[in-house]
């Protein structure tokens, strides 16, 4: 429940809140630190092919639902129906006829939350001033928000994938009071060394891209876009299924391009290059290179065991019902590290795979085995909230 519904945003839109000043983890002050906000809810009879757009409710009139709080992934935002299609609406998986469904773009971030790219309050932009943020940051920052600013303390359920995975184990372990319900998909209880390795080797991508000035190009002209360009190649590599490019794309030349030439040229391609460079380039027009640093050093800092005994001990002191679902050809967080979250969680509900060639993007390509995932989940989390 909100204790001040005007504040929430209307249906299906956003708004930009303060949480006040913030200090990490670390130790460094945020002043003045914002959130931007987003909320989905329905008439609870609100047509299946509903939008939300013209829906007649207030904020004050869904105060009283269960609330799910989502978590995004790494170069995701709040705006979760945009990036997660089929599964927030009424009578889809994430109900909005039923549940007030919330999601924030996280601390560090570029959409709408203070991060590298913001105004400093002395002046500029916060660049190389911004401060190093560890996964539990990003959840304390959401809970100043939820329960400092809105009011709301209790949560039905707190669900996400990949980084948005990493931020649900930690509100299991650090507000358990609060969270009825888990479901962490396609991560692992902390970073791996591979997972370290290869989210490094993109940072250094960027921070050696000359247009990176030290972190402080914001205003002059000139962003490192080719850093966080080949960053992004690199990650999507990571994010898809080789089953599924080599399908796809296979040796196939880009149209009108010849890759076995005499010589080498960038502009004689194969396809699956092409649609590296596509993503790319589109990563590029929408993300902070700044924010990409802070939030991937954010991910090689997980590790849920860190002053907790270790990973183990932290993951069975769990008193958060959690379920865990993984993608069985995700290579960026092997299905391996779903089950050994399965073996050691302290209130362990149950253990989905998803079945897909996709690779790690799979929770989000295959709707409907999501869907019924997300299905069972809140109808266990109903029956453990009616205990």
């Amino acid at each position: 429940m909100t204790a001040d519904p005007a504040l929430l945003p209307e249906a299906y839109s956003s708004t930009t809140l303060s949480i006040g000043d913030f200090t990490t983890e670390a130790g460094i002050d945020i002043p003045g630190a914002q959130l931007r906000l987003f909320a989905f809810y329905d008439p609870a009879d609100a047509p299946a092919d509903h939008t939300g757009s013209d829906s007649p409710l207030s904020p004050a009139d869904v105060v009283d639902r269960p609330v799910i709080l989502i978590e995004h992934a790494l170069t995701g935002d709040g705006n979760a129906v945009d990036w997660w299609p089929g599964i927030i609406g009424p009578g889809l998986a994430l109900d909005t006829t039923r549940y007030l469904v919330l999601c924030a773009n996280c601390l560090g971030g570029c959409q709408g939350s203070t991060g590298p790219s913001s105004e400093h309050p002395d002046g500029g932009r916060w660049g190389s001033r911004f401060p190093a943020l560890s996964i539990r940051d990003l959840v304390v920052a959401e809970k100043q928000l939820l329960v400092d600013v809105l009011g709301i303390e209790r949560l039905r359920a707190v669900i996400g994938a990949s980084m948005g995975g990493a931020r649900v184990l930690e509100w299991s372990l650090m507000y358990p009071g609060m969270v009825e319900a888990a479901l962490p998909v396609a991560v692992s209880a902390r970073a791996s060394a591979w997972q370290i390795g290869m989210q490094s080797a993109q940072i250094r991508f960027i921070t050696t891209d000359p247009d990176w000035q030290g972190g402080d190009y914001h205003g002059t002209g000139r962003i490192p876009a080719r850093g966080l360009g080949q960053a992004r190649r690199i990650a999507h590599l990571t994010y898809r299924g080789e089953l599924e490019f080599d399908e796809r794309f296979g040796t196939d030349p880009q149209e009108g391009e010849n890759p076995y030439g005499p010589y080498w040229s960038p502009d004689q391609r194969f396809s699956v290059e092409s649609y590296l460079d596509r993503q790319a380039e589109k990563l590029v027009g929408r993300f902070d290179a700044g924010s990409y640093v802070i939030l991937t050093d954010a991910l090689n800092r997980h590790d849920v065991g860190r002053g907790r005994g270790g990973m183990n001990r932290a993951l069975g002191s769990s008193e958060v019902p959690t379920m865990v679902a993984g993608v069985d050809t995700d290579i960026l967080y092997p299905y391996h590290q779903q089950e050994h979250l399965s073996r050691n969680l302290g209130d362990f509900i149950g253990l989905s795979k998803i079945t897909s060639p996709t690779g790690h993007d799979g929770f989000l390509t295959e709707t409907r085995q999501m869907s019924l995932i997300l299905e069972k989940f809140l109808t266990k989390a109903e029956l453990l909230a009616r205990r």
